[in-house]
């Protein structure tokens, strides 16, 4: 295990500034995953730690040693990627131990670590067959056991599951998240898929433009976003944003919203900081599942455009074609159809307040 220090990083490709200036903390034993959308540095970030690509400014250091302008192999990682890169020609062991032989290691050593990392990834009825005899998630099994074998201070993992179908990304996110309690290993994972990010980091990297967003456990994240770009990335379906306005204060600091979308007025939600002064034209955001079927304080009416059902849940659009469209979460059976008007309430604890910017108050 290790611990990672990412400080001022910078990485620009001729003028295009593609890392900004990032400052980072992984505790020894974590699993981090970095987060965003295509194109805002995530893997350019991953392959910087792990040396494959050079750093234009700031440092890298691992359990305290400078490892900036070390080589790969110096740096006691081992990196997973999308594609497998197996050698054909070669079977499952043979895969497995092809680095460790470069490496010079002794056979019946290679043989013990190959069977070990094997039996942890349940390899090994498959270690004679050849890639070509394994189905996809089995492959990525043997491309995660060659980095195993290597016993590495950090595993990064650039996007593995990307192609894999949907019931295989279940599985192997399962497996991984299996590993990394097994190994109690350092480990950093790219995705864009949020679900992934969710369900496997103890803290989550979200970037953007280069940047990060906010860092922190999944739980903060999600109930507690910094910014509108972080809450509307984390979480499925996406959270609602509409527009609001400011009609007052309550006695207690809350701000008094008219929000003509949700048909609501005098909604009171209380800001981060209840005495600062705000603008009068903001946006609320309301996740999904935070609307409650029937009537309550807070009611609103939403006419169903499309409804999505997936057995114990259902999603109801309303006119999904808008960009002010609003999506509402219905849990178990229900006798909604299009055209149908759904009466639900909202509490306003869990509502979010947002800047036209984006910026959370």
């Amino acid at each position: 295990m290790a611990d990672i220090q990412l400080s001022a990083l910078q990485k620009t490709f001729g003028p295009v500034e593609v890392i900004r200036s990032i400052d980072l903390k992984i505790k020894s034993g974590e699993f981090i995953v970095f987060v965003g959308p295509s194109g805002c540095g995530k893997s350019t970030l991953l392959r910087m730690i792990a040396g494959l690509e050079n750093v234009t400014a700031g440092t890298v250091s691992i359990d305290g040693a400078d490892v900036t302008r070390a080589e790969p192999s110096k740096r006691g990682i081992a990196m997973v990627f999308q594609t497998y890169a197996l050698y054909p020609h070669m079977s499952v062991e043979e895969n497995m131990a092809f680095g460790l032989e470069m490496a010079g290691m002794p056979k019946q050593q290679r043989l013990e670590a190959v069977r070990k990392a094997a039996e942890t990834l349940q390899l090994v009825p498959y270690l004679d067959r050849k890639p070509k005899a394994l189905s996809g998630g089995q492959r990525q099994r043997v491309a995660i056991g060659r980095a195993i074998v290597r016993d590495p201070k950090i595993f990064l993992f650039d996007e593995p599951l990307s192609n894999l179908d949907a019931e295989l990304r279940v599985q192997m996110r399962l497996e991984i998240a299996k590993l990394h309690n097994e190994l109690g290993a350092t480990m950093i994972y790219v995705t864009h898929d949020q679900v992934e990010a969710m369900t496997l980091a103890t803290r989550i990297v979200v970037l953007r433009d280069g940047r990060i967003e906010q860092y922190g456990t999944p739980d903060e994240l999600y109930s507690d976003p910094d910014n509108m770009f972080v809450a509307g990335f984390i979480g499925s379906p996406k959270i609602n944003l509409v527009p609001a306005r400011v009609s007052g204060r309550s006695e207690q600091g809350a701000l008094l919203l008219d929000v003509p979308e949700l048909g609501l007025s005098g909604l009171a939600v209380m800001p981060r900081s209840p005495g600062a002064d705000v603008p009068q034209d903001l946006i609320l955001g309301v996740r999904p599942e935070h609307f409650h079927a029937g009537p309550g304080e807070h009611t609103v009416e939403l006419k169903c455009s499309i409804i999505e059902r997936l057995g114990g849940v259902s999603y109801v659009y309303t006119d999904p074609g808008r960009d002010n469209a609003v999506t509402m979460e219905l849990r178990g059976a229900t006798s909604v159809r299009a055209g149908d008007t759904v009466s639900a309430s909202i509490d306003p604890g869990d509502c979010f307040l947002f800047t036209q910017d984006g910026v959370r108050l």
